[in-house]
């Protein structure tokens, strides 16, 4: 084996591009073809690759050398960069080679469990186990360098911004955040626990109190919850705090930052202002808190239009006050067969809907699921009222709203996505504000918060607090791009009374407020400056960019769905004794 002594790279591999130079250059073996007299090894960095030659004029040490080399072996060569006879135009470096004079073997490499290419069919699992090589991949590592770089240019807006990077703990105490805490047992403080945070929301509205008016930190979040495909039990988001705001100051640092973002890492222009639509629009509209813009095919209100008909589904819902909308996918009637239409009615009533009415105009007359209830002119008026023409098939849901909505947006991109009517390059952002500030729990009536108790409301709703819950709506607001929550923030309650009063109207006690957040409450009696803030999930905007299929994929080494990260294995048992320390005793499942 070969060591560096000698060498020092002077060029990554796609940076070898001009002929002429004398470059050294290091990687790994992507592919050795030997044709005899000639040897080909395309070395690859993270960069991109770059051909290395090996022919009969090259030193027979180095070409006996050369000839050893086999795939994902690390090496280092050093030679002069030729034009090569044979160009290859797909990649930057496809024009050059570099005709080897000296070279390294530094270590040598097993057969890999899987070849390491851009595409692969290998499952997911098996390359979560080797993640360091599947790391190697040129897809992933594009997707990191993406991340780095949007992290680099948010340090960089914010800087200049006169925002402070100000780092807060990573173990504190567990306060209730919407999901359940990862915790941490004290060696020293037996049956007690540190919690590591869900986000840094209380530490960094005390900063607020401590006048460190603006503040920013890329941290580190964690949730004991269901992982799906945008979902990590850790991740990353890019967290600030402002004072002295209201909700527009907050909106239009962001739109700063998002328009620095597309210019310097995107190499775009970006449309601004954003589109800014109420949580009431979003979801009349779309039916959705995060709707993907991306395409048409909007909810349609059809209550009005059908409220004398016969259809007793129709009926019953708007007597119960409940609604009546539809969506209508254009041209779709031919792929929207009466087979796949029942595959929908089986997929809507799994996410809460009764079933699913139907209009299908295939030929001269509509087929309609529900047609033998109509009278004359009802199902032409219904067609015209919302615009369906020969070709369509219009798809409808009757229920209560908070039913209604939320199925036919999800039926919305379901359909979409099954049309294939949703475009790629394309990004969308929106803002969805004024979000609801309590939700009704349907089996015990009571209402709850939709967001942290910090919350301000609008100052227009303070008076519904305690008569009117149904009518308050919060200071709060998400920024959506292509259907995915990208951010959540909101202004903060900083009245001492005002907070207490809050606390009451979500029922806590006493015992409870001081249990769970008595230091901050007891901050703000001692001056706060009204604030608020926001956090960016760095991942879900990195795999958004990417338009990557999973957080997995912008992640360097995530975990799958049971939370189990499969290279390591952890999690993992640990000794007795470490558990003897801690005052913790182990309980086998029955």
């Amino acid at each position: 084996m070969d060591n560096m002594q000698g060498f020092k790279r002077t060029h990554y591999c796609g940076e070898v591009l001009e002929a002429g130079k004398t470059v050294t250059v290091g990687g790994f073996c992507d592919t050795v073809r030997d044709k005899g007299g000639i040897i080909f090894i395309v070395l690859r960095d993270r960069t991109g690759v770059v051909q290395l030659t090996f022919d009969d004029t090259t030193d027979r040490a180095v070409f006996e050398k050369a000839a050893s080399c086999k795939s994902e072996y690390v090496i280092m060569a050093r030679g002069e960069v030729r034009e090569r006879e044979s160009k290859n135009f797909k990649i930057p470096t496809g024009q050059v080679e570099i005709y080897v004079t000296e070279l390294r073997i530094l270590a040598k490499a097993k057969t890999p469990p899987f070849e390491i290419t851009a595409e692969t069919k290998v499952n997911e699992e098996l390359r979560l186990k080797y993640r360091y090589l599947d790391l190697r991949r040129a897809p992933l590592q594009q997707n990191l360098i993406l991340r780095h770089k949007i992290a680099q240019c948010a340090r960089q807006y914010f800087y200049e911004n006169g925002f402070l990077e100000i780092e807060t703990p990573m173990m504190m105490k567990s306060t209730p955040e919407g999901a359940r805490d990862y915790l941490v047992p004290s060696r020293v403080h037996h049956g007690e626990f540190y919690a590591l945070p869900q986000s840094p929301q209380i530490y960094k509205q005390l900063l607020m109190v401590a006048g460190y008016d603006r503040y920013i930190q890329l941290a580190r979040c964690f949730r004991d919850e269901d992982l799906r495909a945008d979902r990590q039990p850790e991740f990353t988001q890019i967290d600030l705090e402002m004072s002295f705001v209201d909700v527009d100051d907050i909106l239009d640092i962001t739109e700063g930052f998002l328009i620095r973002l597309w210019k310097d890492v995107m190499g775009k222009e970006l449309n601004v202002p954003l589109l800014r639509l109420t949580y009431t629009e979003a979801m009349n509209r779309y039916g959705s808190d995060k709707p993907d813009t991306r395409f048409g095919m909007e909810l349609q209100d059809l209550s009005e239009v059908v409220k004398d008909c016969e259809f007793p589904v129709f009926a019953n819902a708007l007597s119960a006050g409940g609604t009546v909308r539809c969506i209508v996918a254009k041209n779709a009637a031919k792929t929207l067969t009466r087979k796949e239409i029942d595959k929908l009615t089986e997929m809507v009533k799994g996410i809460g809907a009764k079933g699913l009415a139907y209009v299908r105009w295939v030929d001269a007359e509509p087929s309609c699921s529900f047609g033998k209830f109509l009278k004359e002119g009802e199902l032409s008026a219904m067609l015209q009222a919302v615009g369906a023409e020969q070709g369509d098939v219009v798809l409808i849901v009757a229920d209560k709203k908070s039913v209604t909505l939320p199925v036919l947006g999800a039926l919305r991109c379901h359909v979409a996505r099954q049309l294939d009517l949703i475009p790629t390059g394309v990004f969308n952002f929106l803002w969805i504000t004024e979000f609801p500030f309590f939700e009704k729990d349907e089996e015990t009536g009571e209402w709850l918060a939709m967001h942290h108790p910090f919350t301000m409301p609008l100052d227009e709703c303070l008076q519904y607090l305690d008569t009117a819950p149904e009518k308050v709506f919060a200071k709060a607001y998400d920024l959506v791009l292509n259907g995915t929550e990208l951010c959540s923030g909101s202004i903060r309650i900083t009245d001492y009374e005002l907070q207490q009063k809050m606390f009451e109207s979500l029922g806590l006690s006493e015992e409870e407020i001081e249990a769970k957040f008595g230091f901050l409450v007891q901050a703000y009696q001692y001056g706060a400056p009204p604030h608020g803030g926001l956090g960016i999930g760095l991942d879900r905007l990195t795999m958004t960019l990417a338009e990557a299929e999973s957080l997995r994929d912008v992640v360097a080494f995530p975990k799958v769905q049971n939370a189990r990260e499969l290279m390591s294995g952890c999690p993992s048992p640990v000794a007795q004794a470490d558990l003897d320390v801690l005052a913790i005793k182990t309980v086998e499942e029955k």
